[in-house]
């Protein structure tokens, strides 16, 4: 067995003389043991959290989208669509209108987006399956399915005889107008539902309309599209299927995946993470300076010994090794004990959910191995250098003192 190892194994498992080191050993191993349970709880906290914000907006957002590189629409010939129809790796594909409009109902004025789809919306994303009143829109009609936000907003139900809601959408072209009337498309719309999402950001974003009737309203041609939304088939690499829809599309477009269609809050996300791990990174450096304490003042209680073991040959270098060791030894068992602790933790909060957001919502965590390796990691490499801090103590001045 190596003998450095051997004897930081000895000093590591067995009492001193001075209470005060066994004591601060104590504190530094428990210090290490709490930090390491709670590193890997707010990662799982925010794993989960990350999960549960981007459940929200893949409910609404295709795996893929085509849209215009420049200018705000693009036009879809009849060869372009007959190859689009020819593509293996998509299972549906929905063409899209999206503008921001006017919506009046009774006194009360709003600014949101329209969303004209066509009838193989549903076939590339799930909001539907969200409709919390009524039901989703009929093709080739004014009906439209608001957001609980938007709804809430503008006080409109499902079933209203005294008010209208009505959409306003400025129309294109140049010159003077006669009158405010002129310059505006009016329609009147047919609230037929309302999603909801429990989240702010999704259910104050879109009123769905037909597409048609988004076309009529900006007096858009009927291959004019703001842009193309995809679903991919499963195992189909986004890659992959962007070279198809290059090869398609001239340089004008711009092909986005999911992941660039919410690079804010990916960012964002990432953002929280890093700065959350950055903050237990310092209250694990802070631990750590009791365990170097606790190694300083080990050596110094240990010095006769030391100074023998120095007299019989072993090296200042093997003598630094026992107290890395040592505290390598330490912060090991107690990162172990930590994660296990961790563990548990958020284990029991996935089972009974203890802690919620809301009466419906429980508040997410998951565990995942990546963070497991990301703590152990993170209070191994700063355990070595705070026990190799220790031992830089020891010298040959030191022990001829």
């Amino acid at each position: 067995m190596n003998l450095p190892f051997y004897i930081a194994k000895r000093y590591a498992f067995s009492k001193t003389k001075t209470k005060a080191i066994n004591t601060i050993t104590k504190i530094s191993s428990l210090g290490i043991l709490v930090s390491a349970m709670a590193l890997f709880v707010v990662l799982s906290v925010f794993s989960g959290l990350k999960t549960f914000n981007l459940a929200f907006t893949n409910d609404i957002d295709p795996d893929m989208v085509v849209e215009a590189l420049h200018g705000k629409s693009i036009q879809i010939n009849e060869s372009q669509l007959k190859k689009i129809k020819q593509l293996k790796e998509f299972e549906a594909f929905s063409f899209v209108i999206e503008e921001r409009v006017v919506f009046n109902f009774g006194e009360k004025q709003l600014v949101a987006n329209i969303k004209g789809v066509d009838s193989l919306y549903n076939n590339v994303t799930n909001i539907n399956k969200h409709i919390a009143y009524g039901e989703w829109i009929l093709p080739h009609t004014n009906q439209v399915v608001l957001g609980q936000l938007i709804a809430n907003s503008l006080s409109v139900g499902t079933y209203s005889e005294d008010k209208v809601l009505e959409v306003l959408a400025m129309k294109p072209g140049e010159g003077a107008l006669e009158s405010a009337d002129d310059a505006y498309n009016k329609f009147t719309l047919y609230p037929s539902g309302i999603y909801a999402l429990q989240h702010l950001d999704v259910d104050g974003k879109y009123i769905y309309a037909d597409v048609h009737l988004v076309q009529d309203l900006l007096e858009w041609n009927k291959n004019e599209f703001s842009k193309i939304e995809f679903k991919l088939k499963p195992n189909i690499s986004e890659s992959q299927a962007k070279k198809s829809l290059e090869s398609i599309f001239t340089k004008e477009v711009l092909i986005k995946t999911r992941a660039e269609l919410n690079a804010s809050l990916h960012k964002m996300l990432q953002t929280e993470s890093l700065a959350i791990y950055m903050i237990f990174t310092l209250v694990i450096i802070v631990t750590l300076f009791s365990l170097a304490g606790a190694l300083i003042m080990l050596i110094l209680e240990k010095k006769e010994h030391l100074k023998t073991l120095h007299d019989i040959g072993i090296s200042i270098n093997d003598l630094k090794k026992i107290f890395l060791f040592q505290g390598m030894i330490l912060s090991t068992i107690g990162s172990f004990l930590g994660i296990i602790l961790g563990l548990l933790i958020v284990y029991i909060q996935l089972k009974f959910e203890f802690i919620s957001i809301s009466e419906q919502v429980p508040y997410p965590v998951e565990i995942h191995f990546e963070n497991i390796f990301i703590v152990l990691l993170t209070i191994i490499i700063l355990s070595f250098f705070a026990s190799l801090l220790a031992s830089t103590r020891i010298s040959k001045k030191y022990l001829a003192i």
